[in-house]
């Protein structure tokens, strides 16, 4: 069975940094493409990152040059490096992965950005 835990949110300033991480288990990381995903309170989800089994990236427009996603296929293990972090930031991050016909979440980290 596929699972993904995410770790690494937190409380952090304006203009602070967090990495995050999805350590994936019961797949094989190089075979899927992997995303991130954020939900701020009262908010739709939001793609926020994907790469694909060959690392290419793509990021959305509202958080592109503040982000970067990557992974370590050794560790099975998917990162989301973001710097220059808002209040509007605020939200929980989500990986996802689909995976014989099936999509996959992790339970999700906090991350809030407060003075």
């Amino acid at each position: 069975q596929v699972q993904l835990v995410e770790s690494g949110g937190g409380l952090v300033q304006p203009g602070g940094s967090l990495r995050l991480s999805c350590a994936a288990s019961g797949v094989i990381l190089r075979l899927v493409a992997m995303a991130w995903y954020r939900q701020a309170p009262g908010k739709e989800l939001e793609l926020v990152a994907t790469s694909t089994q060959i690392a290419n990236t793509n990021y959305a427009d509202s958080m592109k040059g503040r982000v970067t996603i990557s992974r370590d296929n050794a560790k099975n293990t998917v990162y989301l490096q973001m710097n220059n972090l808002k209040p509007e930031d605020t939200a929980v991050y989500y990986c996802n992965t689909n995976w014989a016909g099936s999509r996959y979440w992790g339970q999700g980290t906090q991350v809030t950005v407060s003075s």
